[in-house]
């Protein structure tokens, strides 16, 4: 039951990590758009490759931190503060961008390079899987194990692909400006940081 859970709770962190307009999913569109279906596959499974490896890493990190019961108090508090931010920043203070800047790519050694490239630039996925595995911990799952390791980051590999193919999918005929969900997305993840803000200061409270 546990291995299901973890790998639930790794697709839905990547669900949440990957949702908003960002260089990875933005520019698997753009290659979508202009080099096809084979060239963002490549790009994508480069990509992908890179998150298995950064979800490892992050969890190694919160294993470190993990063992440590004040720097664990503290991650809970930053967390906190962090996730409160972005409640704020979402439902209160966020502007949707009318144009939104897309690098465009380079010649890396193909597309799966250069998807391997920009997820490799993109290191605030490791801070983000490190607060979320030391939190799991906290409510007693077995994460630093191999096999749980490697179901989670499982999960956020799946999680991760999904939200990759639903960007290609719904924006490669159309804006995203266009969508529905993106048109109120701080709302959305808004609400779902401030779900978590309030869990955290339950688990701080016992």
């Amino acid at each position: 039951m546990q291995y299901f859970t973890l790998l639930f709770f790794g697709f839905l962190a990547a669900v949440l990590g990957v949702s908003l307009p960002g260089l990875l999913n933005m520019t698997a569109v753009k290659i979508a758009k202009e080099k096809g279906k084979k060239e963002v596959l490549y790009y994508v499974l480069g990509a992908l490759v890179v998150i298995f490896i950064q979800t490892y890493i992050a969890i190694f990190f919160a294993k470190l931190i993990d063992s440590s019961s004040t720097i664990k108090e503290i991650l809970h508090e930053v967390g906190l503060i962090i996730f409160g931010a972005l409640t704020v920043y979402f439902l209160g203070f966020a502007k949707r961008k009318n144009k939104q800047k897309k690098e465009k790519p380079e010649k890396r050694g193909g597309a799966f390079v250069y998807g391997m490239f920009l997820a490799a630039v993109n290191v605030f996925s490791i801070p983000y899987y490190v607060f979320l595995s030391v939190t799991l911990s906290s409510y007693g799952y077995t994460i630093f194990k191999a096999p749980f390791t490697g179901i989670f980051s499982g999960g956020v590999v799946l999680g991760s692909a999904l939200m990759f193919y639903i960007y290609v999918s719904l924006f490669r005929k159309k804006s995203v400006e266009e969508t529905f969900v993106l048109r109120n997305i701080n709302y959305i993840i808004g609400s779902i940081t401030g779900i978590i803000s309030l869990i955290t200061v339950y688990k701080l409270l016992q």
